[in-house]
């Protein structure tokens, strides 16, 4: 059994050609997919998180909004950039979302990938301290984060107070008990998924990682959950990790899907550069018919490796569309997987 979400990056443009013209387009229409695959028997609604972008930006608003729309669906992101949050506030929204939802937020993070302007997050008031790279600033605030979500006293309280305080040192309100355990760090190496297992964060590989030995994306994908589990276990943490993979899967059904991907020649992993220093690789995507789809899944190591996967879906083909994506997976490729019974 496996735990199946979708993915959106919440892409958005005013061209003729998009089902999603404007950014209220991809929050609403973000909503009702949600919705739509809760109804489905989906188990995730994640969202990615970009700045400068037409794309979906500040994702506690539209966590709520889902949280209140919907009743059993994980709600979460994929991921926000940690270079750009201020972790203190950032633990007060995530709480409030989490408590609207009832506990169902899975808040994936991270360093962030490439950006659409030069070093943003100095437009947000944040720069590294001294003996500081960017990364470093990153996982500084993600420990404050992750300190902040445990619900201690560390605030000395003001003698005279508007109104009165519980005793001791204060903590941020509102606090969500259990949220500390769904935050995932998207790993981008093997040492960073490492790194993650030490600090008790689950994991979420994408479809990008850097290439660290040449061989296929779902090997090395495979191997570095391989290294975050075993690292897990010898920092002795007390739970059983969760770790998710995302991919592009399209099952062939009918005219639409074989116009829209039938076509696809994306059959093999591409290998470039994310900047001067770091070779990365980027994963394939499947879009076959559902009988030749299952065989080739089988194949991908990574995808047995995890317990979630989360499937990318092309948001500006309409609300409709994605559902149909998505209960296509469901319907005819999942129990043949032994995903779903």
């Amino acid at each position: 059994m496996k735990k199946i979400g979708f993915l959106s990056f919440g892409h958005w443009t005013p061209s003729p050609q998009s089902g999603t013209r404007t950014a209220a387009d991809a929050l609403l229409q973000s909503i009702d997919l949600a919705v739509a695959a809760e109804e489905l028997g989906a188990d995730g609604a994640y969202f990615r998180v970009h700045h400068f972008a037409r794309q979906l930006a500040s994702p506690f608003p539209l966590l709520a909004a889902i949280g209140a729309r919907t009743r059993n669906i994980e709600i979460g992101t994929g991921v926000i950039d940690m270079r750009y949050e201020n972790p203190l506030y950032m633990a007060e929204s995530a709480s409030a979302a989490d408590l609207i939802s009832g506990g169902r937020l899975q808040l994936g993070i991270s360093r962030g990938s490439p950006e659409q302007v030069i070093d943003g997050w100095r437009y947000f008031g944040y720069q590294p301290a001294e003996g500081e790279n960017e990364s470093d600033m990153a996982r500084r605030h993600t420990e404050v984060l992750l300190d902040a979500l445990r619900g201690e006293g560390f605030a000395k309280p003001n003698p005279q107070p508007m109104f009165p305080n519980p005793p001791g040192m204060l903590r941020l309100e509102p606090y969500s008990e259990g949220l500390r355990e769904r935050i995932w760090w998207g790993a981008g190496s093997n040492a960073t998924a490492v790194w993650a297992a030490k600090l008790g964060m689950n994991l979420q590989s994408s479809t990008l990682k850097d290439d660290e030995t040449g061989e296929p994306f779902h090997i090395q994908q495979a191997q570095q959950i391989r290294a975050y589990r075993e690292a897990w276990a010898q920092a002795g943490h007390a739970r059983t990790p969760r770790v998710s993979v995302s991919r592009s899967i399209f099952a062939l059904m009918d005219g639409r899907d074989r116009a829209y991907f039938g076509g696809s020649r994306d059959e093999s992993d591409k290998v470039g550069y994310l900047d001067e220093k770091t070779r990365a690789i980027f994963g394939r995507s499947y879009a076959a018919e559902p009988d030749k789809l299952i065989e080739q899944l089988k194949q991908d190591e990574a995808i047995a490796e995890a317990d979630t996967l989360l499937l990318t879906v092309p948001n500006q083909l309409g609300v409709d569309y994605n559902v149909h994506v998505i209960e296509s997976i469901l319907k005819h490729v999942a129990p043949a997987m032994g995903w779903r019974e």
